[in-house]
Formats: structure tokens, sequence, C-alpha cells
């Protein structure tokens, strides 16, 4: 085979595995390639770089294939004015890699040392949302997927080939791509979620002590990891609640169309205690709130928050006017206190 043939093969074989679309056989074509020798490494990693430098940091729609790969060949070849790379030239091939809207840090545990490290580096995408914002992304399969404020999501280079299982840390919130074949999972620790196709929202800070589990549309099933492995299904307008603490799952009608109305920026709290809401509070505008007194960790509070439209100040304000609190400002820390 030709050399040009060879780059232009692995050109390609590099841009699908950034794109999350590379099957199981092209996998370990492109494994073998980068044991082969660590000028093959260091192209790869020059070639991620770019690749992902062109991915615009807020862009919200579904992945164009043919705009993002001319995207990503605009970049190399400035890339290459500026810098000439002699033994691995860029060459235009006729297969567009789909480009993933990743609006967050992509996790890489380390580069190429050896074989075990080799396979870790494909084994996992870890995709965030930073404190103070969220992020809207599609999974390789096409399942379209919000990120509250301060959560992440873990998943395998291959998913969606021969499975669709991912971990969430934080709130997002799921529409999903029916496929009967490979369920949709998520799991932590306490709890698993398997669906086919459906919409629902999943609740699950670290910080949090219950796990919530909202579901719109479809249907859901839970298993209790905390409980021996109890199986609970879920109907649309239901929600779940599992305490982490003691392993109770409860299930419960409810108004379910408010538990995704983050996505357009609401702030909704339905008689909430004050420290969830502060957790709230801190993930969204990215400050620290403190609560000085005991007495108000036991108040509840309604109220409906457009984040877009209004500044922690003037929620501050909102709940103070209830009468039970005040607060200080002091940069971005807060402090509460009884009125």
């Amino acid at each position: 085979m030709k050399a040009t043939n060879i780059h232009t093969r692995i050109d390609e074989l590099i841009t699908n595995y950034l794109s999350g679309g590379l099957g199981t056989e092209e996998l370990t074509e492109l494994e073998d390639w980068l044991k082969a020798s660590p000028e093959n490494q260091k192209y790869f990693r020059q070639i991620r770089e770019v690749w992902f430098s062109t991915i615009g940091a807020n862009e919200e729609t579904r992945y164009d294939k043919e705009a993002a790969f001319q995207r990503f060949l605009s970049k190399t070849q400035v890339a290459a004015e500026k810098k000439v790379i002699k033994k691995h030239p860029l060459h235009k091939y006729m297969y567009a890699a789909a480009a993933i809207a990743l609006l967050c840090l992509i996790s890489f545990a380390s580069y190429w040392s050896g074989s075990e490290q080799v396979k870790k580096q494909f084994a996992e995408m870890v995709i965030e949302a930073p404190l103070g914002s969220k992020t809207k992304l599609y999974l390789p399969d096409g399942t379209l997927v919000w990120l509250n404020a301060g959560s992440k999501i873990t998943y395998s280079q291959g998913f969606g080939v021969a499975e669709r299982k991912l971990q969430l840390a934080g709130e997002g919130y799921f529409e999903v791509t029916k496929n009967e074949q490979i369920p949709f999972e998520i799991k932590t620790k306490e709890l698993e979620l398997r669906v086919l196709g459906t919409k629902f929202n999943f609740r699950n800070y670290p910080e949090d002590e219950e796990i919530s589990v909202s579901l719109l549309e479809g249907k859901v099933r839970l298993t209790n990891y905390l409980k021996n492995n109890d199986l609970c299904y879920l109907e649309p307008d239901q929600k779940a609640i599992l305490n982490k603490k003691d392993g109770q799952l409860k299930v419960s009608m409810a108004e379910v169309r408010y538990a995704a109305e983050w996505t357009n920026d609401f702030l909704f709290f339905d008689e909430e205690l004050l420290p969830d809401i502060i957790k709230e509070l801190e993930r969204s505008y990215n400050v620290k709130i403190y609560i000085k007194d005991e007495s108000l960790k036991t108040f509840r509070f309604y109220g409906n928050f457009l984040r877009k439209e209004q500044t922690i100040q003037e929620i501050l304000d909102m709940l103070a006017s209830t009468g039970k609190l005040e607060y200080k400002v002091n940069g971005k820390e807060i402090q509460l206190y009884t009125k």
C-alpha cells in the first residue's frame, strides 16, 4: 500500500475515533498503529488537538458531518502553514467523520506509554458541564443529552456499537434514541436505569442524599442496588426517589414536566428545603452560600426563576422578601442569616 493511502486510512480512523464513530475492528486497527511507534502516538495527539479546536464551545446543533470535517480540514491546513509535518502530511479523504458537539472538557488519563495505557485512552470519554452553565450534546447513537451545571457523564468510546452504558454524576435530561437491540443504561453505585427509547430526567449529584428519576415519555426499569437488586418500573408522569442512606425507593405521580425545565434556564423550587435550594444556586451561579443560622435549614420555599434574566442577588432578594432570612454578599461568597 502506498504511503499516501496509508496515511489517508489513518486520518480516517483517527477522525472517526474522535467523533465517536469507530467500530470494533477499526478500533483494533488504530490501536495496533499507535503501538507501532512513538511517532504515531505524537501524530495522533497533534490531530486530536486540531480536531477539538474546530468544535465551538457553545455549539448546540445536531452534528453536520460534512461541515465538521471541513472545519477540521481548514484548521489542519492553517496549522500546516505554521508547522510542517514532514513525515505525516494530511490528505483529504472521501469520508467525512461525524462531529460531536462537545461543550466541555474531554478527559484523557495520560499519553500512550504501553499497551494498557493505549486501551485506557480508548476506554472512556468524559463530558462535563462547568459550574454556572449547562451543556447540550448528542451521544454517538443520536441520543440528546442536556447536562446541568456541575454535572458529567462518562461512557466508552464504543458507545452505541455493542452497548449503550454510561455513568452520570449530577443531573441530566435524556431523549433516548430507540434501539430494541441495544438498551440504554445509566449506572451509579446505588441504582441502574435501563430503557429502549424514552424521555426522562435523572438527578444524582454526589452531595445529594437522594437520586431522583422523572419520566416524561416511554418506560424505564430501575434496579435498586441498595435493596437486593429490587426492580421497579416507571410509567409516564411518575417520579422515583431513592434514599442513598437507607435504600428506600419511592414512586409517586408528579408534575414531571417541571423536572426538565432547567434545560430552558428555569430554576423551579416546589416547597424545597433551603439547603437543597442553596446547592442548586451554587451550581447555577458558581457561588458559595453559607447558612449561618441552623434554624434556616428547615425552611421551605416555592419559586420559579429564569437564570438568563435574573441574577443571584435578585433571587436572594425574593427569598429575603418572605421575611424569613437576610443575606450578606462578599464577592462570590454569600452568608444567610435569620431575619
